[in-house]
């Protein structure tokens, strides 16, 4: 029987309480560094905005000390995201994707693949091997290098010379 297991109600919520102080802040910091890291800097300054609104419009009535709870949540916030911010991970700007992006590019799954559809037919043959071309220069051919039937004729005038000599 594991530990969980034969823990009382009240060691649960203990436990709770302790795991969540504990990792909480370590699991929050590396979400946000991962966030800043797939869509930029400015993101953490927004999840900070939306979060502070959030904590701020919640209402327990049940608790005297809520606001105390709110006030505290906040600063927690404040501490986790200035790490974030100091974070060694975030020294380098990150680029943002928008600047990357065509003017005018659609978004539409369906319009991309049949704009790379009809790039790869404007681009075909593109990976078709040169054509082998002789010349009519004097004092015999030149040896070409690059097709499978050159060099087959190659490997066959090599064998031919090999056994005369």
């Amino acid at each position: 029987m594991s530990k969980l297991q034969a823990a009382t109600s009240e060691d649960l919520q203990r436990l709770k309480l302790e795991a969540s102080a504990y990792f909480g802040p370590k699991m929050l910091n590396e979400a946000l560094l991962r966030l800043c890291q797939a869509c930029g800097a400015d993101s953490l300054d927004r999840f900070e905005k939306t979060m502070i609104d959030q904590i701020e419009a919640m209402h327990d009535d049940d608790r005297a000390n809520f606001e105390t709870l709110k006030e505290f949540a906040i600063e927690q916030l404040y501490a986790c995201v200035r790490e974030v911010k100091s974070s060694p991970k975030m020294k380098q700007p990150l680029e943002e994707t928008e600047s990357r992006r065509t003017p005018g590019r659609s978004e539409e799954p369906k319009t991309l693949e049949d704009q790379l559809q009809a790039g790869l037919e404007d681009s075909f043959p593109a990976s078709d091997p040169p054509a082998v071309v002789s010349t009519a220069i004097s004092g015999g051919s030149k040896k070409l290098v690059g097709t499978d039937e050159v060099l087959k004729k190659q490997r066959e005038q090599a064998a031919k010379d090999n056994g005369r000599s």
